[in-house]
């Protein structure tokens, strides 16, 4: 690796790192530059381990001992020549905007997400994200599916980026462990109209997760996937969709699936956050073992 230690937060190198919290200019910058950034060595570990390239990484003083396996990987793989740029907390506060308390980041390049038809090929039980805007919630989701064994996550063209910072770190590190791509690409007219088709035709029950009246309750969805394939409700590939926050699912995407399903609610409470409620699902929705 080679060590660079910054005397200047201005200097052009670490030109990737600069304003990490100003949401809109990364979302922009980010994807024309082909890179992402990944926050904290858990985050990066994964992502390495995902065979995703390091461009360079910004990494506090006090944290390189640490990092010496990871070094070590990133030379065997890549090579000695990507650099480590070296900083003290202050100057890494005033280049990134906030305070790091995980000591390192990485800029790291993108790759070409794969089609629909490849993420979701084998896949029983996919998710999908449709326009969540809050990075938090993006993390999360991918976390939980991750955990629960959801084989796919797909998100929809207005949707935020699993790849920001906040969300890669929320996700701790699963978005780069859990197949998904966008839906439609940046086409946000392909949502949910042809969208929803391409899922139809890939086989899927389309599930809106939705507060509605005409609906079904999620043990009743649970009740079809596990009973016999010969049973006419049998549900074989799921497709679950949740819905941004605040609005939910659009009427588009509920008037076009094939079933909605409502988490009953207790004591007044109106709706869960969806990174609850998709976890919520996830685990309700887990293929039984018969055989076991």
């Amino acid at each position: 690796m080679r060590f660079i230690h910054l005397d200047s937060i201005d200097d052009e190198r670490v030109a990737a790192y600069v304003n990490l919290t100003e949401i809109q200019l990364r979302n922009r910058l980010e994807p024309s530059k082909g890179l992402f950034i990944a926050e904290s060595p858990k985050v990066i570990d994964r992502a390495l381990a995902a065979g995703r390239e390091p461009i360079s990484l910004l990494v506090e003083e006090s944290w390189i001992d640490g990092m010496s396996g990871m070094f070590d990987v990133i030379e065997k793989r890549w090579g000695d020549g990507i650099p480590v740029y070296v900083a003290s907390p202050e100057q890494l506060k005033r280049l990134t905007g906030y305070r790091l308390h995980r000591g390192a980041l990485a800029a790291m390049k993108r790759w070409s997400l794969p089609s629909v038809e490849e993420v979701c090929r084998g896949a029983r039980r996919v998710a999908v994200m449709e326009n969540i805007v809050d990075h938090t919630n993006v993390g999360a989701l991918m976390r939980s599916a991750a955990a629960l064994d959801v084989d796919a996550v797909l998100v929809t063209p207005s949707c935020g980026d699993p790849l920001y910072r906040r969300a890669a770190r929320v996700s701790m590190g699963t978005v780069f462990q859990v197949p998904w791509t966008r839906i439609g690409g940046d086409d946000k007219h392909y949502w949910p109209f042809t969208g929803m088709r391409e899922l139809h035709d890939l086989g899927f029950t389309t599930v809106a997760m939705a507060l509605e009246d005409d609906s079904i309750s999620l043990a009743e969805l649970v009740r079809r996937l596990n009973n016999a394939e010969t049973e006419s409700d049998h549900i074989d590939k799921l497709a679950l969709i949740f819905g941004t926050e605040g609005d939910g699912l659009s009427h588009h995407t509920i008037s076009r699936a094939d079933l909605t399903v409502k988490i009953p609610m207790s004591h007044g409470v109106d709706s869960l956050n969806v990174a609850a409620s998709s976890a919520v699902a996830f685990y309700a929705t887990r293929r039984v073992d018969h055989h076991a």
